[in-house]
């Protein structure tokens, strides 16, 4: 017995919002490995200030991913209860 899926199907519209949150882990790790490793550069360099700028920097740029997915999850919450 084969299961037919289609592109519409539950079962693959699942699959898609796992593979989006396992992308956004993906993105959150690249951008904290490129802040952690210039950091490290950056400081061994003795350039203190800019290493400090660079995480802040990053931390904006993963707190902008997040309010953006958070934004997201609101809209889907008003869609569904017809707000």
């Amino acid at each position: 017995m084969r299961l037919r899926t289609t592109i519409g199907s539950p079962r693959l519209s699942r699959f898609r919002d796992d593979v989006m949150n396992v992308d956004l882990i993906f993105k959150i790790a690249a951008v904290g490995i490129l802040v952690a490793v210039l950091n490290l550069l950056l400081g061994r360099s003795g350039r203190d200030e800019q290493a400090l700028m660079t995480t802040i920097a990053g931390l904006v740029v993963v707190l902008v991913v997040l309010l953006r997915e958070i934004s997201g999850l609101f809209d889907l919450i008003k869609s569904l209860f017809g707000l």
